[in-house]
């Protein structure tokens, strides 16, 4: 029975960075192969980056991904690394006659994995599941293949396969069994949501069996855009047992050796491959998953420093309220970026309470980050003046005339601006469009209100068990929440109680369940009709907030797309 030194390399890709991603890829080779790595497995599209959205539509940049795979095979080579079996994810191009076919994506692209060895690419395999679901929509890009690939290396045989063929019942996988494979390899770009981590586990633990062989699971790391990808790569036994685990959100390799059963039934492909015997057996780790509120809040924390680092923004800058929305995303910041790059401004009205600008100040000063005052008063009283407004009008008009602020700031300074609402607010359109809702990036758009508080208390415990500063407030977490933008007012003058209201939309928004089934779950008809009228007519505004990091199972924009225009009501 040969014994297989396996490296799964966990890397953060850029999408469209081709150079730069060949070059991580490079690195990852090289660490494993000088610690004697015989099979290196990268994650799905690792050449340009995922998802590439309409980029895999154009010839220029199917080319590029086939060139840069074919460089990226002949460095590995001239490295001294060659002789090492490396699996990676690109994009191909098929046949430009196809371009014109109906019902097929220009250039007919293709998911596929490349099987790298001395300096060649030696064959490759084309994903056959394409995900059309969620925040997936492949079928629009690419084409699915259609043959099994089986690689005969270092006298074992390699089955591959790619993300949504693990989740498929049938396909591939389904095959692997049939030709007596040692080592199913599937690379992934699996995007991070709540929970995801132990279906996953399971799964591929349950794949394992069916197929009869070990499997290694290899993911990618960081965000790109709403997405955010955890890596949690992870190696199992033919009999499920878990060899090996990697970190969730950071970048690694995961090395182990895997005694395999020798070569014998029919490989498409058979390397010419050096034998070589470690002199160390190297045992996998098994990293512990992170707590539930952990992982989230590393998540959010891993998708705005990836959004702003790969987009060049050197700092951001948010308004600070008192309140425990800014609070939250100024503590995430700070944690993603350092204090030294978070600016934050006070911006009091007549109806700002003493204690919300002492609680921004606090804040700010818990966390080590910027702070300045700018007062709107005299600018909302000239608008006032000038306009005549009253009521909702005046209320809106000191919102705008903080976005406006802000966007001011960014402009002259650079920052990118960090819009604070929370997915509660977002779903019932509880924002001011062109107000609170401006800005290049809304950390916390997809995390109900009731866990941005969960999530405060957490982040503050672990603070205090390091023995550092509680970077919260915790005034800022225990007063009820307030948008000051009338005497004494209160969120809940306007809105149900929140854990009434997230139960609601939990309902509606991430299950999809009607107004009936809601009521028949134990909720007053008034308050279900009432806040499914808000969450459908607030769609417009939806489609205007910024872009922010998805970390549940139905977020807004991506997972859930709703018309505008739309009469459709769900009634009791």
């Amino acid at each position: 029975m040969p014994t297989i030194r396996l490296a799964l390399a966990q890397i953060n890709p850029v999408v469209g960075d081709l150079a730069g991603n060949c070059a991580l890829s490079l690195d990852a080779v090289a660490k494993a192969a000088s610690q004697g790595a015989q099979i290196i497995v990268l994650p799905e599209m690792v050449v340009t980056g995922y998802p590439v959205e309409d980029l895999a539509l154009r010839p220029s940049f199917q080319r590029a991904s086939e060139n840069a795979l074919t460089q990226l095979a002949v460095d590995i080579n001239s490295a001294g690394f060659g002789e090492s079996v490396v699996i990676a994810g690109y994009l191909r191009g098929t046949d430009d006659a196809d371009s014109t076919k109906l019902g097929v994506p220009r250039g007919a692209p293709m998911n596929c994995a490349a099987i790298i060895h001395r300096g060649d690419v030696v064959a490759h395999y084309a994903k056959h599941h394409l995900p059309n679901y969620g925040v997936f929509d492949e079928y629009r890009y690419f084409v699915p293949g259609d043959e099994s690939l089986v690689v005969r290396a270092f006298d074992v045989d390699i089955a591959i396969a790619i993300c949504e063929d693990l989740w498929q019942e049938g396909g591939p996988v389904a095959r692997v069994r049939d030709s007596n494979c040692g080592l199913l390899a599937v690379l992934n770009g699996s995007p991070y949501e709540r929970e995801k981590d132990d279906v996953r586990l399971a799964l591929v633990q349950r794949r394992a069996i069916e197929a009869g062989t070990a499997l290694a699971y290899v993911n990618m790391v960081g965000g790109q855009d709403e997405l955010v990808f955890e890596g949690d790569s992870l190696v199992v036994a033919a009999d499920g047992t878990l060899l090996a685990r990697a970190a969730q959100f950071s970048s690694e390799l995961l090395i182990l050796d895997l005694d395999l059963p020798s070569a014998h039934g029919d490989a498409d492909i058979i390397l010419n491959t050096a034998h070589s015997t470690n002199d160390n057996h190297m045992n996998g780790t098994i990293v512990q998953s992170l707590s539930p509120e952990e992982e989230v809040y590393t998540a959010l924390v891993a998708g705005l420093r990836d959004y702003v680092n790969k987009n060049h923004f050197s700092s951001v800058l948010l308004g600070m309220s008192g309140g425990i929305d800014s609070a939250f995303v100024a503590a995430i910041a700070c944690d993603a970026l350092g204090s030294d790059r978070v600016f934050g401004v006070s911006m009091p009205s007549e109806y700002s309470s003493e204690h919300s600008r002492r609680d921004a100040a606090d804040s700010a000063q818990r966390l080590g980050m910027h702070l300045r005052t700018v007062s709107i008063a005299p600018m909302v009283n000239s608008y006032l003046t000038e306009l005549g407004l009253t009521g909702l009008a005046e209320e809106n008009l000191q919102a705008r005339v903080r976005g406006t602020t802000l966007m001011g700031i960014s402009n002259q300074e650079g920052h990118l601006v960090l819009a604070t609402g929370n997915k509660s607010e977002l779903a019932v359109g509880y924002s001011t469009i062109y107000g609170d809702a401006v800005g290049g990036f809304a950390p916390i758009k997809d995390v109900p209100k009731i866990d941005v508080w969960k999530l405060s208390l957490w982040r503050n415990e672990k603070a205090q068990l390091r023995g550092e500063v509680a970077p919260i407030p915790p005034n800022s977490i225990t007063k009820p929440p307030s948008a000051e933008l009338r005497p004494d007012q209160l969120d809940s003058d306007s809105l149900p109680d929140y854990d009434e209201l997230d139960a609601i939309l939990n309902l509606y928004v991430e299950h999809d369940k009607s107004a009936a089934d809601i009521i028949a779950a134990g909720f007053s008809p008034e308050v279900v009709e009432r806040t499914l009228r808000l969450t459908d007519g607030a769609e417009y505004k939806r489609r205007q907030y910024p872009p922010g990091t998805k970390v549940s199972r139905r977020a807004f924009g991506r997972d859930r797309r709703l018309p505008m225009t739309n009469k459709w009501q769900e009634r009791s």
